[in-house]
């Protein structure tokens, strides 16, 4: 990662900044609809989701709190390791509320799935998913979002959060990875 252009190692621009920008409006207006007269809670899953979560409240125009978790579970590597662990817990109590986590990806699931459960657990009058993208062919869990922007290929994806190595989360769009980015073929 010492080049100075990011976008030398993106084969291609799969969801332009306006594109996501009309997705995140889409998906705010839903939202809105859904939680008039609820205790909305949004719940930022770290670092991934953040540049989506800062949007997609300002989309939402109804008045709601919001807190985040960060968990590990990829490492540096491009597949989920299976092992969770929770490395920022939420700040607040969510007993009661109507909550919304919020994710960048959807991918095997089993990230989200151990969330959902932990969260379940503390008594939240609702709990519902919210994921800007999702790569159903990926599940290996019987978990499926409520709130979904858009379907993505199985590609290795970058930009708006979402990263390979903690870079490219600043690109302002998505692009496809390139596959010499992150094999050594």
């Amino acid at each position: 990662m010492n080049d100075n252009s990011i976008m030398n190692d993106i084969e291609r621009v799969l969801i332009s900044e306006e594109e996501l920008g009309n997705i995140v409006k889409r998906m705010g207006e839903q939202i809105t609809q859904d939680y008039t007269g609820k205790d909305l809670l949004l719940v930022s899953v770290l670092k991934g989701s953040v540049i989506f979560m800062a949007d997609l409240m300002r989309e939402i125009k109804l008045p709601c709190n919001i807190d985040f978790m960060a968990v590990s579970s990829y490492g540096s590597g491009t597949k989920s390791s299976g092992v969770v662990k929770i490395i920022k817990d939420l700040d607040q109590s969510i007993e009661g509320k109507d909550l919304l986590i919020v994710e960048d990806i959807l991918d095997s699931g089993r990230t989200l799935n151990y969330i959902r459960e932990i969260l379940t657990a503390r008594n939240p009058k609702s709990i519902k998913i919210c994921t800007l993208f999702d790569k159903p062919e990926r599940r290996e869990v019987d978990l499926y979002a409520d709130y979904i922007g858009a379907p993505v290929p199985n590609e290795f994806i970058v930009g708006y959060g979402l990263d390979y190595n903690e870079y490219y989360r600043n690109l302002p769009s998505i692009g496809i990875l390139k596959r010499s980015v992150y094999t050594e073929e």
